[in-house]
C-alpha cells in the first residue's frame, strides 16, 4: 500500500514539473506567434506589391479607418489611452491596423524615435530583417483599438528595395533627418521622390531628430538648417517638427498629429518658429 502511494505521489510530481514547464514556455509560444504572424503579413504585402502597380490601390486595413465609427471616437486626441494588449494574438474585431512608414539615412535616430514612442518592451517583441524594422503599438478610441503598425527602414543604399513595401498602404509617412548634419536634411527629397512613386496618397511629416545636440549649434547656423528644413517642408507640403528621442521632445505628439489628420479630431499643434526651439511649421 505505502509503496503504490509513492507511486502515485511520484506521478503527479512528475505532472506537475511537466505542467509548471508548459506554463515557463506559454509566453514564449505567443511571441513566437506573433513574430510569425507579422513574418506572414509582410509576406503577404510584398506580394501584393509586386502583383499591383497601381500606387491607389488600397488594402482593406486602409480604407478601414475610414469607416471608423466616429460617434464612438474621442472628442480630443488627448482621449487617447495606450492598451496592455500584445499585438498579433488579439481580437481583430474591433482593430483598425494604420501603417506608418519611416524613411531618412543611416544614424539619424530613426529606431530611437520610434522605440521611445513604443517603448522598450514592444521593441524586444519587433521583427526585425536585413534593412527593415517592425514594431506596434495599440491605443484605445472608446471601444476600438487602433493600431500603428511602424516600418522602420534603414537608411543604407542596400535598403531601397524596402522602400516599395514600407510605403505601400501607409497612411503617413515620416521623413527623418538629423538636425546637425545637413546632408541628412539634403538627401530628404530624394526619400521623398521614391516614396511617393508607391504611395501618393500618406500624410508626409518632415522630422529633425537630435533638437537636443541641434540647440548646442551656433545660432546662425541653427537659423540657416531651420529655414532650409521649413523651405523642404513647404516643398513637400508637410509639416515639419523637431524632435528629441533623447528628452521626448514632440514624439508623442507628432503621433497625435498622425490622428488628428486621420480621423479629422479637433485637435491642432501650435505653430512654433522661435530659433533654440523645438520648431513646428506647417
Amino acid at each position: 500500500m505505502g509503496q503504490s502511494i509513492n507511486e502515485a505521489t511520484g506521478k503527479m510530481t512528475q505532472l506537475c514539473r511537466k505542467i509548471v514547464r508548459v506554463n515557463i514556455k506559454w509566453p514564449e509560444i505567443l511571441d513566437r506567434v506573433t513574430v510569425i504572424r507579422r513574418f506572414f503579413r509582410f509576406i503577404w504585402n510584398r506580394i501584393l506589391v509586386c502583383s499591383c502597380g497601381n500606387t491607389n490601390f488600397k488594402s482593406p486595413a486602409t480604407a478601414q479607418y475610414h469607416r471608423l465609427n466616429y460617434p464612438n471616437s474621442p472628442e480630443t486626441v488627448e482621449e487617447f489611452e495606450v492598451t496592455g494588449l500584445r499585438s498579433g494574438y488579439e481580437s481583430d474585431s474591433n482593430l483598425v491596423n494604420l501603417k506608418i512608414s519611416l524613411l531618412g539615412d543611416c544614424q539619424i535616430g530613426k529606431t530611437s524615435f520610434v522605440i521611445k514612442y513604443v517603448g522598450d518592451e514592444q521593441q524586444r517583441r519587433s521583427l526585425q530583417m536585413k534593412g527593415l524594422n517592425l514594431m506596434d503599438k495599440t491605443l484605445v478610441v472608446k471601444g476600438a483599438r487602433i493600431a500603428f503598425s511602424i516600418w522602420d527602414v534603414a537608411g543604407d543604399h542596400d535598403s531601397l528595395d524596402h522602400v516599395p513595401i514600407a510605403c505601400k498602404d501607409a497612411v503617413a509617412i515620416l521623413f527623418m533627418f538629423d538636425l546637425t548634419s545637413r546632408c541628412t536634411l539634403n538627401s530628404v527629397i530624394g526619400w521623398y521622390n521614391q516614396a511617393r512613386k508607391w504611395n501618393q496618397t500618406a500624410i508626409p511629416i518632415l522630422i529633425g531628430t537630435k533638437f537636443d545636440d541641434f540647440v548646442r549649434l551656433p545660432p546662425d547656423l541653427q537659423w540657416t538648417i531651420a529655414t532650409q528644413a521649413r523651405a523642404y517642408a513647404k516643398a513637400m507640403d508637410a509639416t515639419l517638427f523637431f524632435s528629441s528621442a533623447t528628452h521626448n521632445i514632440n514624439v508623442n505628439k507628432i503621433f497625435k498629429f498622425i490622428m488628428a489628420k486621420l480621423f479629422n479630431l479637433p485637435w491642432t499643434v501650435q505653430r512654433n518658429l522661435t530659433i533654440g526651439e523645438p520648431i513646428i511649421d506647417f
